[in-house]
């Protein structure tokens, strides 16, 4: 039955390719070539942050879950991609309905979304191209959220909680912040490349998670958690740093002196971070880590994501040091908390995207408050509540939505097992075949390792 619903699936999802309607969509001017050049290349530069995340969030779980984290990553480009085409670009850009939602015809099956311009949202560049520079945002968001929840989440529930995050978390928000009628982006909310959209909501959304799906086994018992790769988390550290340059350079949409602000202010930030994370860690007695180093320098870019293209260099510096110290106390609080958040998703992510836009109210070049303006940051404090809510509230109830059409969280057995072997039959370094399905009953009890393969703790 399963297999013929999946067949039905791609089949529909075929015929709309085809019978997709004809739109009437705005042009705007002539194809500037050097904003196009760039973008392209910013393009392929935000898709890249997803695979080195994956490597980055592969190389801190415990061996026997590295590929089912790796997979996560990697599956968010196949779901997501295809999500943007159908309806996901036309809910976050199309025509506003009172600034909240877009329209899905609009874009409906990327109708309409060709190789001219668009007055408001592409106005140098081709409209396919501003799309898929979007949808690496799309792609990389349900991605960020799964290090709240590794070692524990059943992968098709995953799956299913992605899609509806992406279409009705993630959609409104890119609405509400970057569509020029999105009702936050008339507020005067600033977020250049998407310290609001992308990391608060993840970070909100993975808080959320880690406590439907409650604490893992080796959480309850207090066991110590050791990273199976640190050359992998330096590896995707690397990517996602490489990769953010077309993150918040790119968010300029034109090949421009803001592209290459955003692109100073990013290496800036995240340079001050990771050295402010390190000495953090040195005044607590702790010996400088290659983990920490990692970890701070990815949330000195996260915090200047939303103020990239409106502060100055030296400004950065102070973005950067203070998220670094604001994330870094957060998560050595929540380390003596019962709050599971297996790899520190909401401390570094959402407590970065929420520095990020507080210090963007303050900061922003002739409208913040450090200008003598303060409707730009009071109206930052209202969107931060707003989002907020919004995020924590909507995820909440979409796992527990899921939860009642796929069970969330794997059995005690598959989680022991690990995920690698339990949700996909494979695993690193062994030679291995898929264990049967542990809902299945077994003529013999047999551990929770399969017979024969040693699985590393």
């Amino acid at each position: 039955m399963r297999k013929w619903l999946a067949v039905a699936l791609l089949a529909g999802m075929a015929v709309l390719g085809v019978l997709q309607p004809a739109a009437q969509v705005k042009q705007g001017g002539p194809i500037n070539a050097a904003d196009t050049a760039w973008i392209l290349t910013a393009t392929a530069l935000v898709l890249l942050m997803t695979p080195g995340l994956s490597f980055f969030y592969g190389g801190m779980v415990r061996l026997k879950n590295v590929v089912s984290t790796l997979m996560q990553s990697f599956m968010a480009m196949a779901v997501i991609s295809l999500l943007w085409v159908v309806v996901g670009f036309s809910l976050s850009f199309g025509d506003s309905f009172h600034g909240l939602i877009g329209d899905p015809r609009t874009f409906f099956m990327f109708s309409g979304v060709g190789g001219e311009t668009h007055p408001d949202l592409a106005p140098t560049i081709p409209l396919m191209l501003f799309a898929l520079f979007q949808l690496k945002f799309a792609i990389i968001t349900p991605a960020l959220i799964t290090g709240a929840f590794a070692e524990r989440v059943r992968f098709k529930a995953y799956v299913i909680f992605m899609v509806l995050f992406s279409l009705f978390i993630y959609a409104p928000l890119a609405h509400w912040t970057w569509h020029p009628e999105g009702f936050l982006r008339q507020w005067g909310v600033l977020d250049f490349a998407g310290g609001t959209v992308v990391h608060m909501s993840a970070g909100f959304a993975a808080l959320a998670g880690a406590l439907v799906l409650g604490r893992r086994q080796v959480h309850l018992a207090n066991v110590t958690h050791t990273p199976a790769n640190i050359p992998f988390v330096l590896l995707g550290t690397g990517m996602l740093w490489f990769g953010w340059f077309g993150f918040n350079a790119g968010s300029a949409l034109s090949a421009s002196s803001a592209a290459t602000l955003a692109f100073a202010t990013t290496n800036t930030a995240s340079a001050a971070a990771m050295l402010g994370w390190l000495a953090f860690d040195w005044l607590r007695g702790r010996q400088p880590s290659a983990m920490g180093a990692c970890v701070g320098a990815v949330v000195g870019l996260v915090a200047v994501t939303p103020a990239a293209g409106f502060i100055t260099v030296g400004q950065s510096i102070m973005v950067g040091l203070v998220a670094s110290l604001v994330s870094n106390a957060a998560v050595h609080f929540k380390s003596r908390t019962a709050l599971d958040d297996t790899l520190d998703v909401f401390p570094c992510h959402g407590l970065g995207g929420v520095v990020g836009m507080v210090l963007t109210g303050v900061l922003a070049k002739d409208v913040g408050l450090v200008y003598g303006q303060t409707r730009t940051f009071l109206m930052h404090l209202l969107g931060l509540v707003v989002v907020s809510v919004f995020s924590f509230v909507g995820s909440y109830l979409l796992y527990k939505l899921v939860d009642r059409i796929v069970p969330l969280r794997v059995t005690r057995e598959q989680e022991e097992q690990g995920l690698d072997l339990s949700q996909h039959g494979e695993t690193v370094g062994e030679t291995a075949v898929a264990p049967a399905a542990p809902e299945a009953p077994r003529s013999e009890p047999t551990p929770p390792a399969q017979p024969g393969v040693p699985v590393p703790a």
